[in-house]
């Protein structure tokens, strides 16, 4: 295999590329604008600027957000759903509760149903909850259910039978049946994909798979067949929401893993950055065009959920807990009724873009707010986009006339403002709300907009301490030429720990990692590059819903899990009883195959003295008046070198403002590293 390797991550204005040459050590980054209509003409353009000759690529590893675009757009397939007699319509029952974070919203209506109620079909059959076959399956009603699917159209199928999770035999062989009678059509068998208990979320996610497969599966056949026009012969892999990256037909075959597939890579490189910075507890915040997201690491783990709801609809499996607020560099500023200034979450995206770009907008962003403010000079963005001053000025002034606001850079303060405190907020739900003071944290700052809002930020919410990582614009990309190649089995398994067979549970997980090691020889992984992670979904006896404890090489007896169960939900929830009754619910083992890591690359070209890293004096607007502060070269700054704010920080792909009561420096290994003095 060629030594070179790329990293892909594409957003909703940016595409960004890093490329690792390992035989140098090198590496090269790029930044060009998304191709929201069919990202994989940026994806080949971004690789193409770094590497004009694909056939010397080697590996390619991206994130994307084609489907996470169809479930905001809703334009996913039409979907049929085949269930159990007397279960149609649990999709529409759901849990008779809003979801969160809907929960006190008054204007929330939740969303229809994916499958409208004439495209649910039923079928005789009923497993019972150890699987045992109390109805066998009704092989003609399946047959028929088929032919009423390809009369109403539908293109892809899910198949959600009830205790599917304990046996999925008829779920498979009614999936058999119907791929004969549809050719052609893409199907869904729920216990392939959660095979967990709890119908509701179980079948939830089935559909939003089946909605979101021809859409994934056209689009990573026509990358694919794209990149081979231009050479490339290697293999394309998918960061997954829950943090490691997954093969070709892995994407292909389970697209609602890839929701979060973008942010997800931010976050692997922040733990990789957290790291090697000598970091333990950090917080992201990964601005890009479009939105922002934020996640919170502690001891170098990311925070986990096992369920969420995206756009209104739940989805059951492991994804890394990742915040997303409708606040980036490219979100449109309006006024809503009652004349309010809101700033998201529509977003200019990448086409037209901010109106400083120069492309077609006219409508005032953060990005043309803080060209007014002087905070982003005239560097060049996206390999050809130069900010234009005056285009910024004009939409900026256009929104201040309609409010009244008499100073334009006022309304450009007051959308920095804006899109800050939906930042802060969006923090102090992952940490305050969560038990967490997020002054014992770091803010690591990264995404092309992240830099240049952090101080601010962390004033906003009493954060002391900032990390800008190298290549701040195209961390994300770099995260995921940093991570491994992972894959989740999870197996329901109830028992109580009070009666818990030790060797059971040590079979059961046995058999986990048995197979999840054949899983990764398959894909070409040594025994000695496997890694094996185990985790119980446990919960009090009686309690509606669980929490994931990771479980320790070894840990299997009743007494070990209850410790271990105790001081996580302790954590979790401020206390713990000790007394009560514990069950496990869910086994859950993640497989690893452990792959190479990029170098970073030493410092480079720092200037001798910190006065000739300065490339101008800029006037900028801060608290409501003018500043002048210094503008440095980030390449140019020597190491340690420590200067105190207002400056400004420029390289390619980000800018970094340091506000008054500030203090920067450049570590050892590239990094900034902000300190308040208040």
């Amino acid at each position: 295999m060629s030594e070179l390797v790329a990293g892909i991550d594409v957003g909703g204005t940016f595409t960004d590329v890093v490329l690792f040459d390992a035989a140098r050590g090198e590496l090269v980054v790029a930044k060009v604008p998304s191709t929201p209509k069919n990202q994989s003409e940026g994806i080949v353009h971004g690789l193409q600027t770094v590497l004009p000759e694909l056939t010397r690529l080697g590996k390619l590893v991206h994130g994307t957000t084609v489907a996470t675009n169809t479930m905001l757009q809703a334009n996913g397939a039409k979907v049929a759903l085949v269930t159990t007699a007397g279960f149609r319509d649990v999709l529409e029952i759901g849990r008779t509760r809003r979801m969160l974070p809907s929960l006190y919203d008054t204007t929330f209506i939740r969303p229809p149903p994916l499958v409208p109620r004439p495209l649910r079909f039923e079928v005789a059959e009923r497993l019972g909850v150890g699987g045992a076959v109390l109805t066998p399956l009704d092989i003609a009603g399946v047959e028929r259910a088929a032919q009423a699917i390809r009369e109403a159209g539908a293109e892809s199928v899910a198949v959600c039978f009830l205790h599917s999770y304990a046996d999925a035999r008829h779920e498979l062989r009614a999936k058999e049946l119907i791929a004969k009678a549809l050719p052609g059509a893409w199907i869904t068998a729920s216990a392939e994909v959660v095979p967990e208990f709890r119908e509701y979320e179980r079948f939830s996610t089935a559909v939003i798979n089946a909605y979101l497969l021809p859409v994934m599966d056209r689009y990573m056949v026509g990358l694919s067949a794209r990149l081979a026009a231009h050479g490339y012969r290697g293999s394309v892999f998918t960061m997954s929401s829950g943090g490691g990256i997954m093969d070709l037909d892995t994407a292909r075959a389970i697209p609602v893993c890839t929701i979060l597939s973008g942010p997800a890579g931010g976050v692997t490189a922040a733990i990789w950055m957290a790291k090697a910075a000598s970091l333990r507890n950090v917080i992201t915040c990964d601005m890009g065009g479009t939105s922002t997201d934020v996640c919170l690491i502690e001891d170098l783990k990311a925070a986990s959920v096992n369920e969420t709801a995206f756009a209104g609809y739940p989805i059951k499996g492991r994804e890394v807990a990742i915040s997303t607020v409708g606040a980036g560099g490219g979100s449109v500023a309006h006024v809503v009724a009652g004349g309010a200034l809101q700033v998201g979450p529509r977003s200019a995206g990448a086409e037209p873009g901010p109106a400083c770009y120069g492309r077609g907008g006219t409508e005032a962003t953060v990005t043309d707010a803080n060209v007014v403010l002087g905070r982003l000079g005239t560097r060049v963005l996206g390999g050809s986009i130069r900010p234009d001053r005056e285009r910024a000025r004009e939409a900026v002034a256009a929104l201040a006339k309609k409010l009244g606001v008499a100073s334009v850079e006022a309304m450009a303060e007051g959308i920095v403002r804006i899109a800050v405190a939906q930042m802060a907020n969006a923090i102090r739900e992952i940490s305050i709300e969560r038990g967490y003071d997020p002054s014992e944290f770091v803010l690591l700052a990264f995404g092309g907009a992240g830099p240049m809002h952090a101080t601010q930020i962390a004033d906003e919410i009493g954060m002391r301490e900032i990390l800008v990582p190298v290549l701040p614009g195209n961390l994300s990309a770099l995260g995921l030429l940093a991570s491994d190649q992972s894959y989740e089995r999870v197996r329901t398994f109830l028992a109580r720990l009070s009666t818990l067979d030790p060797k059971a549970l040590a079979a059961a997980l046995a058999e986990h990692e048995r197979r999840g090691r054949e899983e990764l020889r398959q894909r070409g992984f040594a025994d000695g590059a496997m890694r094996f992670r185990h985790a119980l979904d446990m919960r009090y006896a009686r309690q509606a819903f669980e929490l994931t404890v990771d479980v320790p090489n070894g840990a299997r007896s009743g007494a070990e899990l209850r410790r271990l169960f105790l001081e996580a939900y302790a954590r979790h929830y401020g206390r713990a009883d000790a007394q009560g009754e514990i069950e496990i619910v869910n086994l859950r083992t993640t497989s690893v195959g452990v792959t190479g890591k990029p170098d970073l690359p030493p410092v480079r070209g720092a200037a001798p003295r910190l006065a000739d890293a300065v490339k101008e004096r800029r006037r900028f607007v801060a608290g409501g008046g003018e500043v002048e502060a210094a503008v440095y070269e980030r390449e140019r700054l020597p190491v340690d070198a420590a200067f105190d704010g207002p400056a400004i920080i420029e390289e390619d792909g980000a800018t970094t403002v340091v506000l008054a009561g500030w203090r920067a420096r450049r570590d050892a290994t590239g990094n900034l590293r902000l300190s308040a003095r208040h």
